[in-house]
This record gives structure tokens, C-alpha cells and sequence, in this order.
């Protein structure tokens, strides 16, 4: 049993688990849940009660959360009425989230003594996806900027003070620290996304190192077709898997003929925006394996995405 379960926060329950378990000493606090649940990276279901008619547990304006592991807190009566409401707020997680509206009347629909009637509102809240920038470079400006206007949160690594600067990059966490030794350090999470676009080739493949053993969503980084056939050398050299250097997405970018920052900027983010919402962007690299041994060598005529540009 973790930590978490033993003591868990006042008023959370965790997956499981009975309000009688850890009593109702005091009313929830819904929000400051909500709260470190997105700092957490937590994707939740809202679950308000909207209307009331009758004798029911709970009235309009009572909140609920469900977290994606199963977590809860709050409640919106307990019984019959919140596992059915619980259910379906699970089935929304589950089917990729959005919203609906429960309409249940006690007694008829679920059996309870009370009489009334409850409708509830339920809506999945997505935390921003976190976007790691490594490198604080003319390229990685533009990618940092668009990113935030996207809807992500992001973070620009880069050792370099004239460059990892706030006034550069406004708004955002800066954080100068040499790249490799962030992306070693950093708790880099499943749903994370990165980049890499340092000024440095041989920075490049320290921070990819450490990016490949961390379980992030996304994982990319500039360059040309030839720069990734040495990598792929090197990294299989150091022990990485096919599995693993499949992983790197690579050249970064869509192939849009881009050619100033700005330019790659755009590619780099629709192929973000395309693997978030998703998608499957054709790709542009792909180690090569024991079932593509005897294939024509493709990727020499794929359009490779922008990747000259260290800076």
C-alpha cells in the first residue's frame, strides 16, 4: 500500500474506496483537488449537480471529482445516485472524454427511498500538455512561442544565460541548466512532450540519451535524414533498442518545404498538434529493422522536414 493510500490527503479517497473508510470529518475541498491534480498531470471528470426536484442527498452546486486512476473527491450524495453517476463519468474517461448530462429519478431509476430527482452535469478537465524546449536558440523561440499559443505549458532548457532568458521567452518556465543534465533530472512524465534544439550536435545526442529512457509521449529533434542515420549508429552502439530509437521523431517537423524559424516553427508544431490530437504523422526517419532489411531504402526520397538550423 503507498504512502498516498495510507494517509491520503483530507477529503480524497482513493480508488476503492468508501466514504465510511475515511470518514466525513469535514466537507472536501473540491477545488484545491482540482488544483494539485492538474499540477499533477491528472486528467479528471467535474461532476456537478445541477437540479434537484424533491427529497434528494445533495442540491444544485455540489461538486465531485474523479480522477483517472479512480480517485474521488467530493461527493454528490453517495448510494446508488453517485455510483451511477460515477460509472458514467468513468465510461466518459475511458472513450476520450467531453461532456453529458445524467438525468436520474431516484426511486424509479435506481431504486433509492429518497423520491426526487437529480440531474448532473459531468466534464472532462485535460490538463495542458507539458513542452519541454531544449536548446533556447532562434529556432526554439518561435517553436516556444506557438506552443504556448497552442495551448501547451512550456519549459526552454539551455546552459546558456544570454540565451535562456525571460525576456526572450516571456512567460514560460526558463531554467538555465546545461540540456543533458536537465533532461536527466527533470521528472519527465508519460504525457510530456520534448524537443531538441540545441546548438550543438554532440548536446543533442547527450540529451536524446537521456530523453529515450523516460517514458515521454513525444519525443523529437531537429536534423537532417544523414545526422539521424549517425545517431541511430551511436545510440544502438550505446545499448538503445529499435524500440527505443523509434521513438525519436525525427527529422522534426512536417515536410512543408520550411525554411526560416518561423517556417520550421510551424512544421514542428502541426506535427505536435497532430500527435496530440491523435494523429499519425508520416514520418520522415525509421531505424532500420530486421523486417525492413530486404525493403527499398524509402527514406532516401522521403521529404525530410526542416533540420539545418542549429540556432
Amino acid at each position: 500500500m503507498s504512502e498516498a493510500t495510507r494517509n491520503p490527503p483530507p477529503g480524497e479517497r482513493p480508488a476503492h474506496a468508501s466514504l465510511a473508510a475515511f470518514g466525513e470529518a469535514r466537507e472536501p475541498d473540491v477545488w484545491s483537488a482540482l488544483a494539485r491534480w492538474r499540477a499533477e498531470g491528472r486528467r479528471m471528470v467535474l461532476l456537478t449537480v445541477v437540479e434537484s426536484r424533491g427529497f434528494t442527498p445533495r442540491k444544485p452546486g455540489t461538486h465531485m471529482l474523479l480522477g483517472e486512476d479512480g480517485a474521488t473527491v467530493g461527493s454528490i450524495g453517495g448510494g446508488a445516485i453517485e455510483h451511477e453517476a460515477l460509472r458514467q463519468a468513468k465510461a466518459l474517461l475511458d472513450g476520450g472524454g467531453g461532456a453529458k448530462t445524467v438525468k436520474k429519478h431516484l426511486t424509479q431509476d435506481l431504486g433509492m427511498c429518497c423520491g426526487g430527482e437529480m440531474v448532473i452535469y459531468m466534464e472532462t478537465l485535460e490538463t495542458p500538455p507539458r513542452l519541454f524546449v531544449f536548446g533556447a536558440g532562434y529556432v526554439a523561440r518561435p517553436i516556444a512561442a506557438l506552443a504556448a499559443a497552442t495551448g501547451f505549458t512550456v519549459t526552454v532548457v539551455d546552459g546558456r544565460e544570454e540565451w535562456a532568458t525571460p525576456e526572450r521567452f516571456p512567460e514560460m518556465d526558463v531554467r538555465c541548466r546545461e540540456p543533458d543534465v536537465a533532461a536527466r533530472e527533470l521528472d519527465l512524465r508519460e504525457g510530456d512532450y520534448a524537443v531538441v534544439v540545441t546548438h550543438d550536435h554532440a548536446l543533442d545526442q547527450r540529451v536524446v540519451q537521456e530523453l529515450l529512457r523516460k517514458p515521454l509521449h513525444f519525443t523529437g529533434m531537429i536534423g537532417s535524414l544523414a545526422k539521424q542515420r549517425k545517431f541511430a549508429l551511436r545510440l544502438k552502439a550505446r545499448g538503445f533498442t529499435d524500440e527505443q530509437l523509434v521513438r525519436l521523431r525525427t527529422p522534426l517537423g512536417l515536410s512543408i518545404g520550411a525554411q526560416t524559424p518561423e517556417e520550421i516553427a510551424v512544421s514542428v508544431l502541426a506535427e505536435l498538434v497532430a500527435v496530440r490530437r491523435g494523429g499519425a504523422p508520416e514520418r520522415g526517419w525509421l531505424p532500420q529493422t530486421k523486417d525492413r532489411a530486404g525493403a527499398p531504402d524509402a527514406e532516401d526520397s522521403a521529404a525530410g522536414a526542416p533540420g539545418g538550423s542549429r540556432e
